[in-house]
């Protein structure tokens, strides 16, 4: 599995700094955000590109790279991140086999440090419950210095679709929001729909479909809510 977490004091950071894609990478365009490193960062790593050489890539071509952060794992676990010298402080980053951390506007470098600690304690966690407690050791930390507002979970696997995507996008608190919703993905079947639909494309066979029909439009009627 690849994927990025995220959280920011700014509206709907999932929906600009996330890109992944199964088996290719994840990158995480951040501080100045520009989706373009993102978008096109995924085509030089599909195309074979290691971490480090697509980051390169990217980068040559983007005049604001001095503003810009850009962590990027590839598909076989290389890492790479950039820090432009023109980010605001503190802004700094960690990486590692098969992770790349980083932040801009942290009350300071303990942020990553214990994100960090928490990504290598994680491993053998199902993956977005490692992304999860990655976002907790952060915000545990004092995360962004100018507060919170939004943060996201974007997970591939084996598929063209993602296997986990969950956002929030405005809240007070919005990784409890974002862990409340990962505990409803775990306590219900959504995570194992996914899992099935990743391994088989096909998340329920006919007979269970039939079934769950059925056993709706019986709850339906018994309400009166179905003709």
């Amino acid at each position: 599995m690849l994927g990025v977490a995220v959280a920011s004091k700014a509206l709907a950071v999932g929906a600009t700094c996330a890109f992944v894609r199964a088996g290719c990478g994840a990158i995480a365009s951040q501080a100045y955000s520009n989706p373009r490193l993102g978008i096109e960062g995924l085509t030089h790593l599909a195309a074979g590109l290691g971490a480090e050489a697509t980051l390169r890539e990217i980068l040559a071509r983007d005049d604001g790279r001095d503003w810009r952060q850009v962590n990027v794992v590839d598909g076989r676990g290389g890492s790479a991140t950039h820090t432009g010298s023109r980010t605001d402080p503190w802004s700094g980053s960690r990486s590692g086999p098969d992770y790349a951390i980083g932040g801009n506007l942290l009350v300071g470098d303990a942020v990553v440090v214990e994100m960090e600690r928490a990504f290598t304690a994680g491993d053998g966690l199902e993956f977005g419950e490692r992304l999860m407690r990655v976002l907790e050791a952060g915000d545990g930390a004092g995360g962004d210095r100018r507060g919170k507002q939004s943060a996201a979970v974007l997970v591939a696997y084996r598929q063209i679709f993602p296997y986990l995507d969950l956002r929030v996008d405005d809240h007070p608190e919005p990784i409890k929001e974002l862990r409340r919703l990962l505990q409803l993905a775990w306590e219900g079947e959504y995570l194992a729909n996914r899992r099935r639909l990743a391994d088989t494309l096909q998340p329920r066979s006919v007979d269970e479909i039939i079934k769950l029909q059925q056993a709706t439009r019986r709850r339906l009627q018994d309400s009166g809510d179905h003709p």
